[in-house]
């Protein structure tokens, strides 16, 4: 087992600002995947190299909220460029950048009071 985590799915209220938000974020197309009873959409991942992927859905039972698990996105080599981003596309940084060790530091912000994340490098 490479990963803890295989999968994760963030909860969203409005499918189509959720996904305006994070393609902003990561400056990719948000895809959408079919489902019968959900909206999905795929954040970027590259799972074939073992890396961990998730999506944003909008659905019964997906409720997002500011309580319960934070999940860490991958904020790439600079952390500033991503984090930049946050407030023109409609998100709130709620903590000021922190160093955890050498290598990485994190900030927690909030997406259009749906739920908290954190991106980590």
């Amino acid at each position: 087992m490479t990963n803890a985590i295989n999968w994760f799915e963030i909860p969203v209220r409005n499918f189509e600002r959720a996904k305006a938000f994070y393609a902003t974020l990561f400056g990719v197309d948000i895809q959408e995947m079919p489902h019968p009873s959900l909206r999905y959409g795929m954040l970027p991942s590259d799972m074939q190299n073992g890396g961990v992927g998730g999506g944003i859905v909008q659905g019964e039972g997906f409720e997002p909220s500011m309580n319960g698990t934070l999940v860490y996105l991958n904020g790439g080599e600079d952390l500033g460029i991503v984090l930049s981003k946050v407030e023109q596309a409609g998100g709130k940084i709620l903590l000021p950048k922190r160093q955890l060790v050498q290598m990485a530091s994190w900030r927690i912000f909030r997406t259009q009071k749906e739920i908290k994340l954190r991106f980590i490098r």
